[in-house]
C-alpha cells in the first residue's frame, strides 16, 4: 500500500460493544494491544480538547472565526498493518472522533494548516493550481534521550530510567526559559513522547506563522554542538564569555544538575574508561597526565563511590580554574555543556511540513500514553509511572457500574494530565485566542469605518 493512501470507508475498526473477556475481568495483561487501544479511543481519548486546541478559537461563533480552519490541518494515521496515511482532514470534531474510532491508528502524527483542504490536494493539482502550501504551523522541537548515548551509562538506545531522565529535565528547563524569557513566547505545551523523549509545541500565532527561515534560525540559537572527530560530539562555545542565554542556562539549570544528579548518578569519574573520556577534552597534556596518575593510583581507596565522583571532580574543577594554565577555565563549562546541554533534532524544528505525534497517543512499544509535562514541575515528572493502556483498563474496570462518577475519564490516572493539559495550557491558549480575534476584528472594524467616513 502507498505511504499516503487514503482511508477508505470500510468499518473492519468499529469499536462498538466492549464486553470482551479484556474487560470483564478487573485485570489486564500488560503490554500494547490493538483491542485495548480500541477501548481506549472508545472512553479516554480526548476529542474535544485536540479539536479546541487545533482549531485555536476558531471554532466559535464569532464573526472573525474561519470555520475551515480546523479542516485544512493535516492529520497522519500510522495503521496497524504498517499503512502510512498522510493527508487525513476533518471538517468537525464528530469527523475527527469518528476517524479515529474506526481506524483505529497506532499512531496519530499532526502537521501544518494548509492553504487548502488536504485531502482535496490531487483535485487542486489536476487543476493546475499551486496554492497547496502550509500557511500555519506550530514551531515544534523533539528531544531523545537515544542522543545523549554517549554520555549516560545507566541505558542506552530508546531505554530510560530516573538516572538518565534528568537530561530531558534540563532540556525542559533550559528550553522552556528561553522561548519564554528570549523570545517572549507563552503558549508553550511539553509532552512526553512515550518512550525515550520530550516534544515541544510553541503554540503562540506568531510563532505558527514563522517562516521556514525564521523557524531555521530560532533552532539555531539554541544550537552549540559541532562533530569531532571520529564522530563525536564536542561543543562550540564562542567568544571570550559565554552567551547571557548560555550564561544563564550554565548557572541555573547546567552546572546543578550535573553536579547533583548526573555526576554521581552516572558515575562519570569512578573508573577510568570515563574519566579519560573527560580528560581528554582537556587540552593540557601535562594537567591530564597529572590526573591520570593520581586517579589510577587512588582507585578506590576509603571513598565511596559518590565520593570519588564528587572528589575527583573538584580537584579537575581547581586544576582548570586555578588560572596557572591559560586558556582552560572554559574547559570545565564545555564539559558540562558536553554532558547536559538539550541535544535537538535540528531539523524537525526547521520546517512548516514536518509532522509530529499527537499528545495523548499511545506509544506501541511501551504502552505509555504521550502525556503532557507540566515545565514549572517537570522535575517531578517520572516517565516509568505515565499511564499504560493495561493500567487505564484495569482503572475502567475496578469502576464498573457501580461508580457515581459520570465521567469515565475521572476516575483513571489519565484525568490528572488531561486537567493539567486544560488548567495550563488549553484555557489560556483559548483565552488569548479570542482577545486577539476580538482585537483584530475591531481594528478591521475601526478601518472601515474610517474609510467610509473618509
Amino acid at each position: 500500500m502507498s505511504n499516503e493512501e487514503i482511508l477508505d470507508g470500510d468499518d473492519h475498526m468499529q469499536i462498538d460493544g466492549h464486553d470482551s473477556e479484556l474487560q470483564r475481568s478487573s485485570k489486564v495483561p500488560q503490554g500494547f494491544n490493538a483491542d485495548y487501544l480500541k477501548v481506549y479511543y472508545g472512553k479516554l481519548f480526548p476529542y474535544d480538547d485536540i479539536f479546541k486546541w487545533m482549531s485555536y478559537g476558531n471554532a466559535g461563533k464569532h464573526p472573525a472565526c474561519d470555520p475551515s480552519y480546523f479542516g485544512r490541518r493535516e492529520f497522519s494515521f500510522s495503521l496497524g498493518n504498517d499503512t502510512y496515511c498522510r493527508y487525513q482532514s476533518f471538517n468537525s470534531v464528530t469527523e475527527f472522533e469518528n476517524s479515529i474510532k474506526k481506524n483505529c491508528p497506532f499512531k496519530i502524527d499532526i502537521g501544518p494548516v494548509y492553504r487548502l483542504h488536504p485531502a482535496k490536494r490531487f483535485a487542486y493539482a489536476q487543476s493546475g493550481s499551486d496554492g497547496f502550501a502550509p500557511v500555519e504551523r506550530e514551531l515544534v522541537f523533539d528531544i531523545d534521550i537515544s542522543d545523549y548515548d554517549d554520555v549516560r551509562h545507566c541505558c542506552s538506545g530508546a531505554d530510560v530510567c530516573t538516572n538518565c531522565w534528568p537530561l530531558m529535565t534540563i532540556a525542559i528547563k533550559v528550553i522552556d526559559t528561553a522561548l519564554r524569557d528570549d523570545f517572549g513566547f507563552n503558549h508553550i505545551l511539553w509532552v512526553f513522547s512515550g518512550r525515550r523523549g520530550v516534544h515541544c509545541w510553541v503554540c503562540d500565532s506568531r510563532a505558527r506563522r514563522l517562516n521556514n527561515d525564521e523557524r531555521a534560525s530560532i533552532a539555531k540559537y539554541f544550537h552549540v554542538y559541532k562533530c569531532g572527530e571520529s564522530g563525536f560530539k564536542k561543543v562550540s562555545l564562542a567568544g571570550s564569555v559565554l552567551h547571557p542565554f548560555l550564561a544563564r542556562s550554565y548557572t541555573d539549570v547546567l552546572r546543578i544538575y550535573f553536579e547533583e544528579k548526573l555526576l554521581c548518578n552516572q558515575s562519570l569519574l569512578s573508573s577510568e574508561d570515563r574519566y579519560e573520556k573527560i580528560l581528554e577534552l582537556v587540552s593540557n597534556k601535562s594537567i591530564t597526565d597529572e590526573l591520570h596518575d593520581k586517579w589510577q593510583g587512588h582507585r578506590r581507596s576509603s571513598n565511596t563511590e559518590e565520593d570519588l565522583n564528587i572528589t575527583r571532580w573538584e580537584q579537575l574543577k581547581h586544576v582548570l580554574q586555578s588560572g596557572k594554565q591559560k586558556g582552560l577555565r572554559r574547559c570545565v563549562e564545555e564539559i558540562v555543556f558536553l554532558y547536559t546541554y538539550p541535544r535537538l533534532d535540528m531539523e524537525v524544528s526547521k520546517h512548516m511540513n514536518h509532522l509530529l505525534k499527537s499528545p495523548f497517543c499511545v506509544h506501541p512499544k511501551t504502552g505509555r500514553v504521550c502525556v503532557p509535562i507540566d515545565p514549572a514541575h517537570c522535575d517531578e515528572f517520572d516517565p516509568t509511572t505515565v499511564p499504560t493502556l493495561s493500567t487505564l483498563l484495569e482503572e475502567l474496570n475496578k469502576r464498573g457500574d457501580n461508580s457515581e462518577s459520570s465521567n469515565e475519564l475521572e476516575s483513571t490516572s489519565l484525568g490528572q494530565y488531561i486537567t493539567m493539559f486544560r488548567s495550563c495550557f488549553l484555557e489560556p491558549l483559548l483565552k488569548s485566542c479570542k482577545e486577539e480575534m476580538e482585537n483584530a476584528y475591531n481594528a478591521n472594524l475601526q478601518q472601515s469605518r474610517n474609510s467610509l467616513s473618509w
